[in-house]
């Protein structure tokens, strides 16, 4: 290993303070990178390096095997380097600042499908039981409106208007917007409002706990998780994956991808997209499992 290098590492360590598992993985990239460059000699000229010979390795690197996450790692390990060279004066330039990072990919939004939620929504229970009515509201305000578990938290009691079936969410940054629903939560909120009356619950908030105070997220989302995973859903199993669901039932469904947007609160389309992403895949599973072509195997 380069001289100059080991002595960067021992910056990383004992000034910038860095453990010596990061410290580690830093060694482990400049020593790929060194023997690409040299040929494994260990004559490194640091001054002579360009940008081409970086993207020359990252190429390599790629073809065997190395994910996008692990290829920025390595570029940024470069650039920490060269950063350090400059303020030493050892360099006149960072070869690695011209170099783009590898772009990660963006995982799909986790949603539950329809059967789990159907089985949580259709369960029996004691409709004179404050705590269950409650908590069946709590999955069905999420499935059915899509809202945030902070903007479930927050929602106020006069924000819930059961006769023209709409509430209003304080959203990101205090905006206002109105979501609709439907005869099915009409009939539960005004139930949940009758038991709730009997707590004489100290705030303003729709959702309040037995003690008649507002709910907090921990409480919200064991709600979710254990409701879900008693209907037998498996996976991520929280308050943002029925929003997700709310999203992708939604265009499903053919509600246009920009009402589904206003129903969020996204601030741009972007955002929303993604749920097209997710729509497709549901749609390719569907297909598979019941197309009678697609069930052949062998062609």
């Amino acid at each position: 290993m380069n001289a100059t290098v080991e002595r960067f590492l021992q910056y990383l360590r004992l000034e910038r303070n860095l453990s010596w598992r990061t410290v580690d993985l830093y060694r482990r990239d400049l020593e790929q990178w060194d023997a690409f460059v040299t040929g494994g000699n260990g004559n490194l000229d640091l001054a002579s390096v360009t940008a081409s010979d970086i993207r020359a390795w990252l190429m390599q690197r790629s073809a065997q095997g190395d994910c996008a996450g692990t290829l920025r790692h390595k570029v940024q390990a470069i650039r920490a380097l060269y950063r350090y060279l400059l303020r030493r004066g050892d360099v006149a330039s960072n070869p690695a600042a011209q170099v783009d990072l590898a772009k990660l990919a963006k995982p799909l939004p986790k949603f539950v499908r329809q059967p789990a939620v159907d089985a949580v929504l259709d369960a029996d229970i004691d409709e004179d039981d404050f705590t269950q009515v409650r908590d069946r509201l709590i999955v069905m305000l999420f499935y059915e409106t899509g809202i945030r578990l902070s903007e479930l938290i927050g929602l106020q009691d006069t924000a819930v208007d059961t006769a023209s079936r709409e509430l209003k969410v304080r959203g990101k940054r205090d905006k206002d917007r109105i979501v609709p629903f439907g005869d099915e939560l009409v009939k539960w909120i005004e139930h949940y409002r009758t038991l709730r009356a009997t707590l004489q619950p100290e705030c303003s908030n729709l959702l309040v706990t037995v003690k008649g105070k507002p709910l907090y997220p921990s409480l919200v989302y064991h709600v979710v998780h254990d409701s879900l995973a008693a209907a037998g859903a498996t996976g991520k199993l929280s308050p943002h994956v029925l929003r997700h669901t709310f999203a992708s039932v939604m265009l499903n469904d053919g509600a246009q991808l920009n009402s589904v947007k206003e129903l969020l609160g996204h601030e741009s389309l972007a955002a929303t997209q993604v749920y097209t992403h997710v729509t497709l895949s549901e749609l390719q599973y569907n297909y598979e499992l019941a197309h009678p072509r697609a069930l052949k195997k062998g062609g």
